[in-house]
This record gives structure tokens, C-alpha cells and sequence, in this order.
């Protein structure tokens, strides 16, 4: 399956490293469907600084999904994730708040209510259908993983 043409770099996915279990399922289905992404636990190797190779994360991708939970909402670094998102231009009309657990997420940024947020509390696959609609793609919950596994990179 091509990736969305919307999607030209990759998709930078900021959240709670306390939410790891739905981003290891959301990853799964992104790059099952083709989808790039940029998640820190896939990317990030090493001795490498995580800092740094966040920072660089952020400056490559050209949307950003943040998952929205009370440990989220409480994360600084979701925030400064965000914060930085916020400001690029290139991010603008590509950060889409996914919401996995109810939360008061305003809290993480008083500009979240006005976005369109995508919600995965009642099933994920619907969360999945909503989401890949932004793209105008399909969501194909059979689609198998195109890559072997285990050999994810940056571009």
C-alpha cells in the first residue's frame, strides 16, 4: 500500500512512555498500512542523546499526533513536543490529538479543544478509521506489515 500523499515525511507521535501498550498497537497499524512514523522507543538507539535525536525528530516529520491521557497531560516533555509542533508552520493543519483516555487535556494546552481530536475510547479500531480519514486513506485493519521486522529507520 503507498503512503497517503499527504504524508510526505513521517508522523512524529508524542506521548507518555506510561501509554507504551496502545503506542506499540498504534505503531503495529501504521506501518502495516504503510504509514511513516517517527516513536522514540523504535528510533531512538543507544548511546545516542534522546534530547537531541528528539529534537531532530521533530524538525523532520511533518505531522504530529499526540495521545492524549492524564499521564500525557502531565508529561513536560508532551508539552514541549507540542509547544515546538505548535509553532513550526509546517505542522500547521497536521496535529491531531488522539484521544485514548479521558482527560482534562486543556490542561496540556489551552489550544487543544479547538483541534479536530480523534477518539479511540470506545474502540480502537474506530479511533483507527477517524484517523486515517484526516489522510483521506482507508484504514485496512488486515493489512500486513510491509517491512520486516525489526528493520524501521529514520529517513
Amino acid at each position: 500500500m503507498a503512503r497517503p500523499k499527504l504524508i510526505k515525511r513521517k508522523l512524529f507521535l508524542s506521548h507518555s512512555s506510561r501509554d507504551r501498550a496502545f503506542i506499540l498497537r498504534l505503531v503495529k497499524v501504521l506501518e502495516s498500512n504503510g504509514i511513516p512514523y517517527w516513536y522514540s522507543a523504535t528510533h531512538i538507539k543507544g548511546a545516542k542523546q534522546w534530547h537531541d535525536e528528539i529534537g531532530k525528530a521533530l524538525r523532520q516529520c511533518n505531522w504530529f499526533l499526540v495521545v492524549l491521557t492524564p499521564d500525557s497531560v502531565r508529561s513536560q516533555w508532551v508539552k514541549r513536543e507540542l509547544l515546538f509542533a505548535l509553532d513550526e508552520a509546517r505542522y500547521r493543519g497536521r496535529i491531531i490529538p488522539l484521544l485514548y483516555k479521558s482527560c482534562k487535556y486543556s490542561r496540556l494546552s489551552w489550544t487543544l479543544p479547538s483541534f479536530e481530536i480523534v477518539d479511540f475510547r470506545n474502540t480502537f479500531d474506530s479511533g483507527c478509521v477517524q484517523l486515517f480519514r484526516v489522510w483521506g486513506v482507508q484504514y485496512n485493519r488486515q493489512a500486513k506489515s510491509q517491512r520486516p521486522a525489526g528493520k524501521k529507520k529514520l529517513s
